[in-house]
């Protein structure tokens, strides 16, 4: 057992443990060496037993919400929680929202066992008032109540017994607001050396659990080795002792999770102030992190909460180290939120996150300081690879096809690659490398400020990307030639159903970088929601996050980055289709058809169609309807068109809807100028489209309607970055800063300003103190991007250079 817990954390364990339990450690140690020599069967068993605790574990903190897998919960509280900060006493209003947190957990049907303390910390508040109360007037006004406390020799032991009474009956009070009965069990660490003891001890608890009373567990100080007079509660309440308490008794209990709560957000990588990350996940395989000192009112510190967490841990009982001092911190970890820090078996994402985030910055410098030509031949030989591996590529598909049995038709075809796929998919990966190599650097603007000194504005890349996307892995390759166009860094996090497929096409991604010279780890690939919580707080290491997908996906990227760093993305694709009534007929058939069917999960699908209420009861009309219904959609009728056909076809709920299926809404509305009012209100800004032979209609739609996309005579499926020339897209923007509409490589660009002079200061261009002209004038001249023979003219002379 120790043995074990020595060899995770490389040694530190021992010795909390041993300082902890004394001679019980020493036995447990003796037992785990005696069995490196044991004979193979015992070897084996012990390999069973813990892969059995491997197995009971929880794996993600989303399991904690479920109380099915995290039903038994032993939670223990920190002295610095439950102490007021003068220790002289408790801390009354935290201990009351513990109990309601624990109480609501109770009633839930969660089974809650508290280990905690205050007992020495209420009884010191009783004596000191007994000392208060035995004083003079003139003695008490005479010093202040630090000086009297200081003057008062406190015994712990004599604390502990005093205050343990009026403890249990602070805690039973609490808890019967709630309806919630529960009894207090007092234990020392003598109790645990005795397997008798402890067999009774569990028993007693189990009995609780099953009769719905909270057990508080707390350690006897009445009768523990004493601490030193005027020591406060140093040596007595020792964290340490409470944490190896908890511990042993969720392992004993075969708790699912054990809540360490302190007053610290959790395990740093070293001191906040020195710049420390709070690690999200923690594991024995962690050595990037300090041990700071305990708190005023115990001795453990974090180092022996982390002993004992690892040591529950490898034991099958999943742990948090939390605050504690904070509101709902009991509720948010055990409904699966990030809060504190989670251990498990896997490197912290922290940490391994911020690396891939890093070298991303890295090879994104790479990228913009290589030539245009060579990024371009990454990009080809990209194409290459695609067809070259395509056997390999669609295996990996296949696995995940297979795996994803129960996907939805329109998940499996976004899911789905063929050969036709990756074809187009090569077709587009060229296009972006044939435009790609004057990409950067490109003069967008230049000025002749006064003589000698002149500007230019050039493009530059973003920075680092991370990108979102859901379901489709041809969206990859797409994106990740996108990143080397413009030489961006790139994180990408795909579906998880599309896992192999994913790891497939990133494998030929960097083997593509590596074959051009190019460095291969600017493109990198995250696999979980956890990683991407972490990297949404990375503000100094991420310059964009786009998440491509649902409403829901984008929503929730926005609030994971909070404001941090800006995300691209638009929140619906609710698309609309405005047949006017000079509309030829076949084509309004076709488009909107086309507009639907084509790809109806795809955010530039219609989702609304718009009739003028001059064509109703017309051939027209009833084409469109006719064809929808043979094409299998399911129409819904806006409140005016119900009106005439209540018993036609269903009313729609919303006029706001993205359906994302074979299904739509249709609404009437009196002429082009309703429509756009119709789609401003209910649209999405996405894309939105006319059908008319009537060109100044037509114009005024264009015009007039305030949409990323605006079509006449198209379909809105033609918002899609191919189709539109830009080779591919890393989303579609319905935001109206940087970038809007599909989003290719001028919408992963920025820009810089170049300057070169020759000496010159601002305080030349300012009038001297006397009145006296400026030595130098500004021209602000305009000058020409380009010169006869369509270069841009260098911003330094090569003899400047």
């Amino acid at each position: 057992m120790i043995g074990v817990y020595q060899s995770g954390l490389r040694g530190a364990g021992v010795r909390a443990v041993n300082r902890t339990w004394g001679g019980g450690a020493a036995l447990l140690g003796r037992r785990c060496f005696a069995t490196t020599a044991a004979p193979s069967t015992e070897d084996a068993a012990k390999a069973a037993k813990a892969a059995a605790a491997a197995a009971r574990r929880i794996g993600h903190r989303a399991q904690l919400a479920n109380p099915k897998t995290c039903r038994r919960i032993v939670v223990k509280v920190g002295s610095a929680v439950v102490t007021r900060s003068d220790e002289r006493g408790l801390a009354i209003g935290r201990l009351a929202s513990l109990i309601e947190q624990v109480s609501q957990l109770h009633n839930d049907g969660r089974e809650i066992v508290l280990v905690t303390s205050g007992a020495v910390a209420f009884g010191k508040q009783l004596m000191h008032h007994q000392n208060m109360m035995g004083r003079t007037l003139r003695q008490a006004m005479a010093s202040s109540p630090q000086a009297a406390s200081a003057a008062m020799p406190v015994d712990p032991r004599s604390c502990s017994a005093v205050g343990q009474g009026g403890l249990v009956a602070l805690y039973d009070a609490m808890f019967q607001q709630y309806g919630v009965i529960s009894a207090q069990v007092l234990v020392t660490k003598n109790d645990f050396q005795v397997p008798k003891t402890v067999g009774h001890l569990t028993d007693t608890i189990n009995e609780l659990l099953a009769m719905k009373v909270i057990p508080i567990v707390n350690e006897n100080d009445a009768i523990s080795p004493p601490g030193v007079l005027g020591a406060d509660l140093d040596g007595v309440i020792s964290v340490t002792d409470n944490d190896s308490l908890a511990a042993n008794l969720a392992v004993k209990l075969e708790a699912d999770a054990m809540v360490i709560l302190s007053d610290v957000d959790g395990i740093y990588t070293a001191h906040p102030a020195k710049g420390g990350k709070l690690l999200d996940r923690f594991s024995a395989d962690d050595d990037d992190v300090e041990f700071g000192q305990g708190s005023a009112v115990g001795r453990g510190g974090m180092e022996a909460k982390v002993g004992a967490a690892m040591w529950a841990y490898r034991k099958g009982v999943s742990v948090v180290i939390a605050n504690g001092m904070r509101a709902d911190t009991v509720t948010d970890v055990l409904a699966g939120k990030r809060v504190g820090t989670f251990f498990t078996n896997e490197p912290s994402s922290s940490v391994m996150v911020t690396r891939l985030a890093r070298l991303a910055r890295q090879g994104a410098r790479g990228l913009q300081r290589a030539p245009g030509a060579q990024r371009a031949r990454a990009i080809h030989r990209l194409a290459e690879l695609l067809s070259e591996r395509e056997a390999e590529v669609l295996a990996a598909n296949a696995l995940d096809l297979a795996a994803g049995g129960e996907l939805s038709s329109v998940l499996r075809a976004r899911l789905a690659l063929t050969p036709a796929k990756l074809g187009a998919l090569a077709s587009g990966l060229r296009a972006i490398a044939d435009s790609s190599c004057d990409v950067l650097g490109r003069v967008l603007r230049r000025t002749q400020l006064a003589e000698g000194l002149q500007m230019q504005q050039v493009t530059v890349p973003i920075g680092v990307l991370m990108v979102i996307f859901e379901s489709r892995p041809d969206a990859l390759p797409q994106v990740a030639a996108l990143a080397m166009a413009s030489g961006n860094g790139l994180i990408l996090k795909g579906g998880k159903e599309a896992q192999h497929s994913n790891a497939a096409l990133l494998a030929l991604v960097r083997e593509a970088l590596g074959e051009s010279g190019l460095p291969a780890d600017a493109v990198a690939l995250v696999s979980s929601r956890e990683d991407v919580a972490e990297l949404c707080e990375l503000k100094d290491d991420i310059d964009l996050i786009i998440p491509r997908g649902s409403k829901e996906l984008v929503a929730s990227i926005k609030a994971l980055s909070n404001g941090a760093i800006p995300v691209l993305g638009h929140a619906d694709g609710i698309c609309h289709v405005f047949v006017d009534e000079h509309a030829d007929p076949r084509k309004a058939v076709d488009l909107v058809v086309d507009s639907k069917c084509d790809y109806p999960s795809a955010c530039n699908a219609m989702e609304t169609l718009l009739l003028h209420r001059a064509l109703i009861g017309t051939p027209t009309a009833d084409a469109v309807l006719s064809a929808l219904h043979a094409r299998g959609v399911r129409v819904n009728l806006g409140p005016r068109l119900f009106e005439r056909f209540p018993l036609a076809s269903r009313k729609a709920d919303s006029l706001a809807v993205e359906y994302s299926d074979l299904e739509c809404t249709v609404e009437l509305v009196d002429d082009v100028e309703e429509a756009i009012a119709h789609i401003h209100r209910h649209g999405s800004s996405h894309t939105d489209a006319i059908v008319t032979e009537d060109a100044n209609v037509a114009r005024r739609f264009l015009d007039e309607t305030d949409s990323a996309c605006v079509f006449h005579n198209t379909s809105t499926r033609f918002a899609d970055g191919f189709r539109l020339g830009l080779g591919a897209e890393v989303g579609i923007s319905t935001g109206r800063i940087h970038a809007r509409g599909p989003v290719g490589i001028e919408g992963l660009l920025s820009t810089k300003w170049k300057v070169a002079g020759d000496g010159h200061c601002a305080a030349h261009f300012a009038a001297g103190k006397d009145g006296a002209p400026p030595a130098r004038s500004f021209l602000h001249k305009q000058l020409p991007l380009a010169d006869e023979a369509g270069q841009a003219p260098p911003l330094l002379r090569e003899a400047d250079s």
